[in-house]
């Protein structure tokens, strides 16, 4: 860990920062916006802006505090992000909650003549840009999303943002390790028996 990603001494983070900086959380695109500039920590001699890694600590705290207020089978997690598909899934398995990985198919939240029409209360989404449908359909029917943004990320329709690397393997994973265990922590359930292995797709 270089200097300049050094954290502030005393912050008492879920885990140790330096689990977020090994599994590249922090790390930025070399594209940054407007929305995303007050989660930006610095840019890189690369031109990669590198997050804020205590927000995305302190904003994971708070999105596990506000989806557990909320009735687990009415929470719906998304990801076409290949890399996202594998720790949704085992996220949405852990807190009881629905999925939809891949394609995000048109009408899913508007349609109610569609097969395949939820009406969840709130909606996680792994990529603004990914999963812009979702997002355009939950922002259109009032569900409020909960998004996992890049630094080039536009949040304009998301309602909660975690700043975080967005398309890293092991970043992906540690974030959604992360949020279950504070969900069921929060839910009064045992969140140390859910591993981070468990989250990790398998190259």
């Amino acid at each position: 860990m270089d200097n300049e990603d050094s954290i502030e001494i005393g912050y008492e983070s879920i885990i140790p920062m330096e689990e977020y900086l090994a599994a590249g959380a922090h790390i930025g695109t070399q594209q940054k916006t407007k929305d995303m500039m007050k989660f930006i920590y610095r840019v890189r001699t690369d031109g990669l802006y590198v997050l804020d890694i205590k927000m995305t600590d302190q904003r994971i705290r708070e999105a596990a505090k506000l989806l557990a207020k909320y009735d687990p089978a009415k929470i719906l997690v998304i990801s076409a992000r290949q890399y996202g598909q594998y720790p949704v899934r085992v996220f949405a398995k852990k807190i009881g909650a629905q999925f939809k990985i891949g394609r995000f198919i048109p009408g899913t939240l508007t349609n109610p003549a569609y097969d395949g029409f939820m009406e969840p209360d709130i909606i996680v989404i792994t990529d603004p840009s990914g999963d812009s449908q979702a997002v355009t359909e939950a922002s259109n029917a009032g569900i409020p999303v909960v998004g996992l943004c890049d630094t080039n990320n536009s949040t304009s329709n998301v309602d909660f943002v975690i700043p975080t690397n967005n398309k890293g393997r092991k970043s992906l994973a540690v974030v959604y390790w992360l949020l279950t265990r504070q969900i069921l922590a929060e839910m009064g359930e045992e969140r140390f028996a859910v591993n981070y292995e468990d989250f990790e797709t398998m190259l």
